[in-house]
């Protein structure tokens, strides 16, 4: 393009560490100025470090918007904090470590189920064994777990926890669930095993505890609520006439807090109190209506302190739209007011925070416990295990046009599921066979591994000419090895076996080849898609293409822990960075898109369970502007391969804008590629027309729009 001082101006307010000399390089040499500020950081992504670009975990850059950045959002400084903020706060400090010791000692008492805390009996109280030691620090973080319940508690229930070391142990619910440990004598040094039929014992019966308790609790909440809407009021400086003062200044009146949690020790003069204590009627409406008052304030403030503007509230506004969660929301308002203000303080109505995805802790990584007392948010919280869990089922089960109560199966029944869908796999048809396939190719098995076909429904908005594509790639430590099976007794896992398979790392180099390939010849871009790759860090691998492909693969770096939200987080900026003038970068909630950013369609391999994949799929339940495909890697006849595929698939079926894919075993690369083709174009692509698309590349022109 022949650049203009307007371009040369604009392409300097996006990017405005370039001079005029550079602006005027790189618009010289591109088709539009997007394609320009594209090249350029590419360039500026190349010259800062030899390894490509890395966001690392413990580099905090989360209050340094990007320097494209076109519109930051006012109120950059703005901070806002409540009980439950600060309690996630000091839980935080040391969750991850607390979770680090337990799998160490797990580890080390060779218990692989990650439910089972190690047992070792002995007739000395002072055992100086890591079991005890851990039990210790359990113990010391009693104080820390009686500021998270105050915080998380609901009217008319008790705090308890599971340590020796305090009499709050006797009103634990789960202390008459059997333990997976058989009885032993007192006396023995050795660490106690648990056996199958113990474990199953223990799981039904924390199945039935959950449900009974569960649905006790929420009726008793339910009962609580105000009798009748605390928004009808005759006091001008409280009421509120429409939707959009909702959020308006209130007065000096402060929240009330919850109700303390109940006291271990009943009163003897309990009755007596009771009966000295009789209200009249007007004291009694007095009372009621104070507690309203209240209650209203609190949730007013609350909503100002969380959402200080015009700007912040349409975002927000807009976040409960695109989730389908708005009417559930203001039906918890009128009606619900208790379980409403519960929810509004841990964040269940707005985006996820975009330092949350950058932390190593964040409060959606917070376990949830029900034998030890750890609780979750809402009333019904036993039986998921950490707060992202919960949170993502309730905005499933709370989404309009949701038919049903999406419950997350429990253990047993995820097992039993798993299992039927493993024994669902068929062959694979043969027109897909193919000598080239890595499989073959590394004289591992000359058949194919049965397939669970899941049938593709084409949905709504297929793939049009300004989508973009990126390819989001797992290169966590387990890649670089052949999948892992767990050895089951019952529900015990007494180990693991490796499938006789390729590597992770090489299935992926085989499907992301003949997948690239096929969506270049679809696109006619010779240029290829953008490669991120992730563990505990994210890099950026630059375009990937049937030309540079040998070239790109070699570099990249397997090994770490797998960490999906620094790879998003590296997949929106670069898309940002490319597509800054139509959109804003918001302090808090990070990039928001604007009705001209282009739709990303996303990749992502995956080869096992991502610990923050439930927080993933939060961030996409308010964007409208991202379609995703998840393809999973899996060992053959691998049930815990298929309890994630039942679960990913949930998510899928509650999602219109993911769709999913997985396979086990010595895989037919083929259909797999097919399949994936489907889904990222989302339109029923033909046998005929794949074939024509897989074929060997040639030199295609650039794609010119």
């Amino acid at each position: 393009m022949l650049p203009s001082r307007d371009d040369i101006a604009k392409f300097i307010s996006i990017a405005p560490e370039a001079n005029e000399g550079t602006a005027l390089r790189f618009l010289e040499g591109a088709e539009t100025i997007d394609d320009a500020i594209s090249r350029y950081y590419e360039a500026q992504n190349e010259a800062i470090t030899p390894s490509l670009p890395t966001i690392d975990a413990e580099v905090d850059i989360r209050n340094c918007p990007p320097p494209y950045a076109r519109s930051v959002i006012r109120e950059l400084a703005h901070h806002h904090t409540n009980k439950f903020i600060e309690a996630a706060e000091v839980r935080s400090k040391d969750e991850q470590d607390m979770k680090a010791a337990l799998h160490g000692i797990q580890q080390a008492c060779r218990i692989f189920n990650k439910d089972i805390e190690p047992e070792h009996t002995t007739q000395f109280y002072n055992c100086n064994c890591d079991v005890h030691k851990y039990k210790d620090r359990k113990a010391a973080r009693l104080h820390i777990q009686e500021i998270w319940s105050k915080a998380v508690i609901y009217p008319g229930e008790s705090a308890y926890h599971d340590s020796h070391s305090s009499a709050l142990i006797m009103k634990n619910p789960y202390s008459r669930v059997p333990s997976p440990f058989p009885v032993t004598t007192p006396g023995t040094y050795n660490k106690a095993k648990p056996t199958p039929s113990g474990y199953s014992q223990h799981l039904q019966r924390m199945v039935q505890l959950n449900a009974t308790l569960n649905a006790a609790a929420q009726a008793v909440i339910d009962s609580k609520e105000p009798a009748s809407t605390i928004w009808d009021s005759e006091d001008p400086e409280t009421s509120v006439p429409n939707e959009a003062d909702t959020t308006a200044s209130p007065n000096t009146q402060q929240p009330a807090e919850n109700p303390p949690i109940e006291s271990s020790k009943p009163s003897a003069f309990g009755s007596l109190k009771k009966m000295l204590s009789k209200k009249t009627p007007e004291e009694k409406a007095e009372k009621a209506a104070s507690h309203t008052r209240e209650l209203r304030m609190a949730i007013l403030e609350e909503e100002q302190g969380r959402w200080p503007n015009q700007e912040w509230r349409q975002l927000v506004i807009v976040y409960q739209e695109t989730a389908g969660t708005s009417q559930k929301i203001a039906d918890l308002r009128a009606r619900c007011p208790i379980q409403y203000l519960h929810l509004l303080r841990a964040g269940y109505f707005e985006p996820i925070p975009e330092d949350w995805a950058k932390s190593t802790s964040n409060p959606l990584r917070l376990s949830i416990d029900a034998v030890g007392g750890w609780r979750g948010v809402t009333p019904g919280w036993r039986g998921y295990k950490d707060l992202a869990e919960e949170r993502l089922y309730w905005v499933s089960n709370n989404t309009e046009g949701i038919v049903g109560n999406k419950m997350k199966p429990d253990v047993i029944s995820a097992m039993n599921m798993a299992r039927y869908r493993m024994e669902s796999a068929i062959g694979t048809p043969a027109e897909y066979f193919s000598r080239d396939d890595i499989c073959k190719a590394q004289s591992i098995s000359e058949t194919y591994s049965k397939q669970v076909m899941t049938p593709f429904r084409p949905l709504r908005e297929p793939a049009a000419p300004l989508d973009e594509t990126m390819i989001l790639l797992e290169v966590s430590e387990s890649m670089n090895s052949a999948p892992l099976r767990p050895n089951h007794n019952e529900h015990l896992i007494t180990g693991y076996s490796a499938s006789k398979q390729p590597k992770s790392k090489d299935i992926a180099q085989a499907i992301v080849r003949r997948f690239s390939q096929a969506m270049i010849n679809h696109d006619h871009d010779s240029r290829g898609y953008q490669l991120v790759t992730f563990a505990d860090q994210a890099r950026y691998m630059g375009h990937i293409n049937h030309q540079n492909f040998e070239q790109i693969w070699p570099n990249i770096r397997f090994g770490g822990e797998t960490r999906l939200m620094l790879g998003w987080q590296r997949a929106k900026e670069l898309h940002f960075q490319k597509h800054s003038r139509t959109a804003i970068y918001h302090p808090m909630y990070g990039w928001q898109a604007g009705p001209q950013t282009p739709i990303l369609r996303l990749l992502i391999v995956l080869d096992g369970e991502a610990p923050d994949m439930n927080e993933f799929q939060l961030d996409l339940l308010g964007l409208s502007w991202v379609y995703v495909t998840i393809f999973l890697v899996g060992a053959e006849q691998c049930p815990n391969h298929h309890r994630l595929a039942n679960e990913l698939q949930i998510i899928s079926n509650t999602n219109p804008r993911v769709s999913f894919l997985d396979a086990q075993g010595n895989m037919p690369e083929r259909f797999i590629a097919h399949e994936l083709l489907k889904r990222h174009l989302r339109y029923n692509v033909s046998f005929a027309d794949f074939e024509t698309l897989e074929q060997a590349m040639v030199d295609l022109p650039s794609y010119v729009e």
